[in-house]
């Protein structure tokens, strides 16, 4: 890979990238599919190497060599170090205490990092309808962390929600395709991190309500050749793009 190519780099690389950065050696994750399992596989390929890959379907300690399609997908379990039951996922390693990160995504968040999944526009008569809560709200309520990987833009960056999926007061970081936002002592996400390129007036712009900033927000530096290398080189088994 020449250097030129090393800088060549899509919003959604930059995004995995930038959350992978923030797992350490050793932290116990539980992953969601699409970008949170890019972002954890990363991680384990390069710096973080005894990342513990939790999936919500029962696999503990996965090693994909290939990024799942599912929860479901058998690779999975097949370079675990164990596989459990559901039930046993949630009552005893999440709420248990045991699982330092959580990933969620959401179809809009607000100020104070509250999550929807479940409806867009009015409850009864949605414009659309999502797939709901499933494991998010004891996901934000019983890690010791929550990152939030969501792109931002005015109709996913909300001032008000249309429906209370998942409370932020577990949220600790919202990772975008612009940067990082990170809850301040009110509560309230602050903008502490852009990528490189991004201004505050993009950030701004893509925010449904008053933006706050960092007085200096922190420049994120681009994924280097080693960072793209690995990521690139996570490909589902079919050649597919998982996002």
């Amino acid at each position: 890979m020449t250097q030129v190519e090393a800088l060549a780099y899509t919003a959604d690389e930059m995004m995995a990238v930038a959350a992978a950065r923030r797992l350490r050696d050793g932290t116990v994750c539980f992953v969601g599919i699409g970008l949170p399992s890019r972002a954890a596989n990363l991680a384990r390929s390069t710096h973080a190497p005894g990342c513990v890959l939790i999936y919500e379907s029962g696999t503990i300690g996965a090693k994909p060599e290939h990024l799942p399609l599912s929860i479901g997908d058998g690779e999975l379990a097949e370079t675990a170090d164990a596989v459990v039951s559901v039930p046993e996922i949630f009552a005893y390693w999440l709420q248990g205490g045991w699982i330092d990160v959580g990933f969620l995504g959401a179809a809009q968040i607000d100020r104070y990092g509250n999550l929807n999944s479940t409806v867009i526009g009015d409850y009864e008569r949605p414009q659309v309808r999502l797939p709901g809560a499933g494991g998010a709200p004891e996901i934000a309520a019983m890690c010791h962390e929550t990152f939030v990987m969501v792109r931002q833009e005015p109709r996913a960056f909300v001032e008000q929600l249309d429906f209370l999926t998942t409370s932020g007061t577990g949220v600790t970081c919202v990772v975008t395709d612009l940067g990082v936002l990170e809850p301040g002592d009110d509560g309230e996400l602050t903008l502490t991190e852009l990528y490189p390129g991004v201004t505050i007036d993009d950030a701004l712009g893509a925010t449904g309500w008053d933006l706050r900033f960092a007085p200096e927000p922190q420049g994120g530096d681009p994924p280097s050749a080693e960072e793209l290398e690995a990521l690139r080189t996570l490909k589902p088994a079919n050649g597919d793009t998982v996002s």
